[in-house]
């Protein structure tokens, strides 16, 4: 169904419960993910955030302002890219680290489309690292901004504890309602928070999914991917 993957994920879900910034077992397991995607001829992209790094809260603990806030957290999305690039490089997958950031030539390179299409086309593994490079957007902003320059199919989005898109937030609402498939307009309307409103509104109109579903089972971002009627479908309007 789909051909080229932009895969979204949080910097939290590469801590997950570990002390530390990064969890060597899940790095690994989500490695073995990717490979499993790029073993069935996938082109993949990924954009990682940098929450288990650096947020906005610690922050404004400490006094900074937004701008250099945000370039902080843009250069956590490099350290995590790196790391998960090399568990991946480990397993035999090729990998390319990109990032709108300035370019470091020992860990990665200059961000241009062209340049990750290419990389993708030759069967490497692209990381989008640095988000927009530019203050005041967030990694949701980057990841739909890169999944059009791109040219991909789709944004696979995995959560955790949820199996979807809800009305509400079904951990604190027992009555909020699945929903299976919405459009981009519908979600800007009813004000659902399933990414920032910059992102949504980049997208809305092009003929690009986003496909959101439990990440608790690591095989479903393979059926996602290969097409299965799995967590919930958010499309532009017919």
């Amino acid at each position: 169904m789909y051909k080229r993957l932009l895969l979204k994920l949080s910097g939290e879900a590469l801590k997950d419960n570990d002390p530390s910034i990064l969890s060597g077992k899940t790095i690994k397991e989500f490695a073995k993910v990717i490979k499993s995607l790029h073993d069935n001829n996938f082109e993949i992209c990924i954009v990682i955030g940098a929450g288990n790094i650096w947020r906005g809260k610690i922050a404004e603990e400490v006094g900074l302002d937004r701008v250099p806030a945000d370039f902080m957290g843009m250069m956590g999305t490099v350290i995590n890219a790196v790391a998960l690039s090399n568990a991946l490089k480990n397993i035999g997958v090729p990998t390319l680290v990109t990032s709108a950031l300035p370019e470091i030539p020992e860990i990665d390179t200059n961000y241009s489309p062209e340049l990750a299409i290419k990389a993708m086309e030759e069967g490497k593994v692209v990381f989008l690292a640095g988000g927009t490079g530019k203050p005041y957007f967030s990694t949701d902003t980057a990841a739909t901004m890169r999944a059009i320059e791109t040219k991909c199919d789709v944004i696979l989005v995995g959560k955790n504890g949820v199996e979807g898109i809800y009305s509400a937030d079904p951990n604190k609402n027992p009555n909020a309602k699945f929903i299976k498939t919405i459009t981009y307009d519908e979600i800007l309307n009813l004000n659902l928070q399933i990414m920032d409103i910059s992102a949504i509104e980049l997208i809305k109109d092009k003929n690009i999914q986003i496909r959101i579903f439990s990440m608790s089972n690591p095989e479903n971002f393979l059926k996602v991917a290969s097409g299965e009627d799995i967590g919930s479908v958010c499309k532009r309007k017919e």
